[in-house]
């Protein structure tokens, strides 16, 4: 017969959040990082290499939510170097701080469901 070991074992609840549209997934993780990291550089082929994503990834991720939202989500800015790029709309920064917010509002209650079921069965928090 195996002995049990003294050591408890660490608890821990995990889980993902994302967006569907009509079935179709509207916003990740990597599209929120990516939208946070246009709204700072004003540049798709930037914030993909701070991501550490390809041009045509972040593309396809830009092009993918835009058009599964009503209304885009980035938008190209027309102009000289100083007015050009690459910008967030409203409507981005309305669905990225929401997702932001969601995903907060998921770990907390993971962290509160966790304690909870540490606490019944006498796992300790990992």
């Amino acid at each position: 017969m195996k002995k049990q070991s003294a050591r408890r074992k660490a608890l821990r609840l995990g889980g993902k959040v994302w967006v569907e549209i009509d079935g179709a997934v509207g916003m990740t993780d990597a599209g929120a990082d990516l939208l946070e990291q246009i709204a700072v550089c004003s540049s798709v082929s930037e914030a993909a290499r701070r991501l550490g994503f390809s041009y045509r990834r972040a593309w396809m991720l830009v092009d993918g939510m835009n058009r599964r939202w009503n209304r885009p989500l980035v938008i190209k800015a027309v102009g000289g170097k100083k007015d050009g790029g690459t910008r967030i709309t409203e409507l981005g920064q309305l669905v990225l701080r929401s997702y932001r917010d969601l995903q907060l509002r998921l770990e907390h209650l993971l962290d509160e469901s966790a304690d909870e079921l540490a606490r019944a069965t006498g796992q300790a928090r990992g």
